[in-house]
């Protein structure tokens, strides 16, 4: 009798396990989008990834989470775009830098999941602003990032998210973005 529930218990968990797999698939099929098109139509070119300069990954995979690590608007030309909001750069300045970082995390996202269909979800992001001490519009230089999110992903691309002004960043550059992503 024993044996018997036991079989049952497990036969039971591994039904739960196979329909919430199945289920998980017929959600990501539900909202396959052609993500390639998409880029094309907002105008956005996926960079190739560089190579991390120092003993990081760009990415790390936890279950169902990749973790990011934080990119700088590192431009076409290779250079960072550099700076100060509050004294040399603008508000307008850093949104466009935000949406370069945007544009270098959706690289990454796309290096290592091969499809974009596999993103559940953008859970959470951090941007650090290098800020005068007067400068207070942190959120409105993020706003390129996030608008970015929302364009490619729609409702799956709104996220949590924090806006911190510093006094230097690495490299000098004006911004710098990390994002935790939730997949299929």
């Amino acid at each position: 009798m024993n044996l018997l529930r036991i079989l049952l218990f497990i036969s039971s968990i591994l039904l739960f396990a196979c329909q919430n797999q199945n289920q998980n698939k017929i959600e990501k099929s539900m909202h396959a989008i052609d993500f390639d098109a998409k880029l094309d139509s907002l105008g956005i070119d996926l960079p190739i990834p560089s190579k991390p300069i120092a003993n990081y990954v760009n990415i790390v995979e936890s279950g169902k989470l990749l973790f990011l690590a934080g990119k700088g608007p590192k431009m076409k030309n290779g250079k960072y775009k550099v700076g100060t909001f509050g004294e040399d750069l603008s508000v307008e300045d850093g949104y466009q830098a935000a949406k370069r970082v945007a544009e270098l995390q959706l690289g990454v996202l796309k290096d290592h999941l091969g499809d974009l269909n596999r993103v559940k979800r953008i859970v959470k992001v951090l941007g650090l602003v290098r800020s005068s001490d007067e400068f207070g519009n942190q959120p409105e230089v993020m706003n390129g990032f996030s608008d970015s999110m929302v364009a490619v992903f729609g409702e799956k691309g709104r996220h949590a998210r924090a806006a911190i002004g510093t006094n230097s960043l690495p490299r000098n550059m004006c911004i710098e973005i990390e994002m935790i992503v939730e997949v299929y």
